[in-house]
């Protein structure tokens, strides 16, 4: 074989070795960037490009601990409550997250790759933060906050005395929602775990009735005044009407407080109480008749108490402490109140 024949065949055998031994190069360059992180490559927003797996694993748990120092402050007006990540056990898994930064940074081409690193390129990519944190804490944190800002709405009423009624005033309230503060967080723990500031999701809640609805609500009521053996009767809280009355005699008072009508009965039969005081008609039941005390109405509004028309012949009781505990009243009073009031009513005794 010639000279010039075995010129090519060297300089062919020359460039593939040449070549093999820059691919081996490459690969053995590569290899040994296998647990380095491309330039460009951010965890959270934390750069580690340029740094090894190790080091930007001691680097991003160290940032990691600075953050999670920070509190998340819930705002609402001017006052504020605050959670740290600590406060919420929050935890990062920083290696898991480094390691997705070397896969990022092994992507594309050995030559792609070697190419950055011989050259100065970079990736850009940002790992985003997977955070996990105590839902309970969290939970626990929200219900302080609500039991702080929670007052709710109270609704306009009437306020009984002895001489009358009187409007009080409602007024709206406010209520959290505690599931959206929750929600809003945990947001602002796992998103970028830095200090960051929640505006408390609350709402005005109004009274569900109000001044205006007050006289509508109230059709009827009565007023038992028994220092001066008044009733008075209310129609949508404008007096209607008022009556003479005998109360309950000493020992047997007429017991103050709030009640309601709460059954009425013509004609009514007495059933009397188990009481002392009734004798040997004690737990018996008197039939209409001259033998029954309770005349034309009854109304009651106390368990055995009630209001009650009187025979004419006990109209001088009227404007006394005479009765068994009830409220006694002249036939034709009782008769018009009893037309006038529906069962329900309020009656409130001073």
């Amino acid at each position: 074989m010639s000279t010039a024949r075995r010129t090519p065949t060297f300089l062919i055998a020359g460039l593939l070795g040449v070549l093999v031994v820059a691919l081996l190069a490459m690969y053995a360059y590569d290899h040994s960037r296998r647990e380095n992180i491309a330039n460009g490559v951010s965890i959270g927003g934390v750069p580690v490009g340029g740094l090894s797996a190790s080091a930007a694993t001691v680097k991003l748990r160290a940032e990691l601990a600075r953050r999670t120092r920070q509190p998340v402050t819930v705002h609402y007006g001017t006052r504020t409550w605050h959670i740290t990540g600590r406060d919420a056990g929050l935890t990062v898994d920083a290696a898991s997250l480094v390691e997705q930064a070397v896969s990022a940074s092994r992507e594309g081409s050995i030559f792609a790759r070697t190419a950055r690193g011989l050259f100065g390129g970079s990736v850009h990519r940002n790992i985003p933060l997977h955070a996990h944190y105590s839902h309970v804490a969290v939970r626990e944190f929200a219900e302080r906050v609500s039991s702080e800002v929670d007052h709710p709405a109270v609704n306009a009423s009437v306020q009984p005395t002895a001489t009358g009624l009187s409007e009080v005033q409602g007024h709206s309230g406010v209520v959290l929602d505690a599931k959206l503060l929750r929600a809003r967080v945990g947001r602002a723990l796992t998103g970028a775990l830095v200090a960051s500031s929640v505006r408390a999701p609350a709402h005005i809640v109004h009274p569900a009735v109000t001044t205006a609805q007050l006289a509508t609500k109230y059709p009827a009521y009565i007023v038992i005044d028994r220092n001066a053996f008044t009733l008075r009767f209310y129609e949508h809280l404008k007096l209607a009407s008022t009556y003479e009355i005998a109360v309950g005699m000493q020992g047997l008072e007429t017991s103050p407080g709030l009640y309601a009508i709460q059954w009425k009965e013509v004609d009514p039969p007495w059933l009397v109480p188990n009481s002392a005081w009734a004798g040997s008609l004690a737990g018996k039941t008197i039939p209409p008749g001259p033998q029954d005390p309770l005349k034309a109405r009854f109304m009651a509004f106390n368990g055995g108490a009630g209001i009650h028309g009187i025979d004419p012949s006990e109209y001088s009781s009227i404007g006394h402490d005479a009765s068994h505990g009830c409220v006694r009243m002249r036939i034709p009073d009782v008769i018009a109140l009893y037309s006038r009031t529906p069962v329900g009513t309020p009656v409130f005794v001073a």
